[in-house]
């Protein structure tokens, strides 16, 4: 998992990064947006290092996008106290979007997991009826 903030420096960075795991024939599960926007105490949104260059990035190299994932001053409180898993409640997080933008991540990543290990014959697909 490639992991990049918007800008077009961690862009570079990361399709470097990219392009090492291929020549070593590592399989990239995708690319995640980190920092994509800021989410002030107001409740607005703030896009600090532009929003989407991750997303495109990945477009661009044919890579499965897997998220973009917000910050604000909870995720930090949250880590500087050993407990990030807080990240994923709304009341300790600072509201719903921090929460659903990670657990969609973790989601998308399980699917790209999954279809990985098909593809390295390590699973079988499997049918579930509710």
């Amino acid at each position: 998992m490639i992991v990049c903030t918007p800008q077009k420096v961690a862009q570079d960075d990361a399709i470097r990064a990219v392009r090492m795991f291929q020549q070593l024939n590592v399989e990239v599960l995708g690319v995640v947006e980190n920092m994509s926007y800021f989410i002030g105490d107001d409740g607005k949104t703030y896009d600090i290092f532009g929003r989407g260059g991750a997303e495109q990035m990945a477009q661009r190299m044919g890579l499965p996008f897997l998220g973009a994932i917000p910050i604000n001053t909870a995720l930090r409180a949250n880590g500087d106290a050993g407990k990030p898993t807080q990240n994923f409640e709304a009341p300790t997080a600072g509201g719903e979007a921090l929460p659903a933008a990670l657990t969609k991540l973790v989601e998308t990543l399980r699917a790209q997991v999954n279809l990985a290990a098909l593809k390295q014959g390590k699973a079988k697909p499997t049918l579930s009826v509710s």
